[in-house]
């Protein structure tokens, strides 16, 4: 065999052990993170005593700044009227509308690209998911999009 069909072998052999390592996803790592929040009416600037509850799931891709998001809630005190992320604002206190939600109804999904600043402050735990409704205009539930381990 010549010099040059080893060396041919070899790059071929790496090159397909290569590719299989990264198809199998064990040469690069995923860039998507995950935040997940408990809502409750307990977590309401003001708090309320609504027996509500549910969850707030969302996902961002770091590469492209997509967020998709999954948020479901129960026991409300009536329809929900609105529903939005808010931020940026820590745990206990209030913020803006970031990202309202087209239809207020459990299971609320979508997806919505974000600007590098949004990106930013969700990263850092400062937004959150609001519910409203008719007895609770300024909110009903809320949780903190916190990011998961």
């Amino acid at each position: 065999m010549t010099k040059y069909g080893t060396l041919l072998r070899a790059a071929l052999i790496t090159g397909v052990a290569s590719a299989a390592l990264v198809g199998c996803g064990m040469m690069s790592k995923s860039n998507v993170a995950s935040f997940s929040g408990a809502m409750n009416a307990a977590s309401e600037v003001p708090p309320n005593m609504t027996r509500g509850s549910g969850t707030a799931e969302a996902w961002l891709d770091r590469d492209t700044n997509v967020l998709k998001y999954k948020i479901t809630y129960t026991s409300l005190s009536g329809p929900a009227t609105m529903a939005h992320f808010h931020g940026p604002a820590a745990a206990g206190a209030n913020a803006g509308v970031v990202l309202p939600f087209a239809n207020p109804a459990s299971p609320i999904e979508g997806q919505a690209t974000l600007t590098p600043a949004q990106a930013a402050d969700l990263v850092s735990g400062k937004w959150y998911a609001n519910v409203h409704t008719a007895a609770n205009p300024g909110g009903e539930i809320r949780g903190q999009l916190l990011p998961k381990m």
